[in-house]
């Protein structure tokens, strides 16, 4: 009756790791998933920056060119 026992101790133990590691996970991919999106907003508005930038050059350009 010894070895059941144990066994069934040893499936739990099992199954409690396997938890600890599951929520583990789980903030890790949610503070990933921020950062990722952070750095998704910083690109759109530096990219809205460059657009705004360059279009001035182009017309700075335009009016200089003969």
């Amino acid at each position: 009756m010894l070895w059941p026992m144990f066994a069934i101790v040893l499936g739990f133990l099992g199954v409690a790791v396997l938890a600890v590691l599951a929520v583990r996970v789980y903030t890790e991919v949610r503070r990933l998933s921020a950062e990722v999106a952070l750095a998704g907003r910083r690109i759109g508005a530096a990219s809205a920056d460059l657009e705004r930038e360059a279009a001035g050059l182009a017309r700075a350009g335009h009016d200089v060119r003969p």
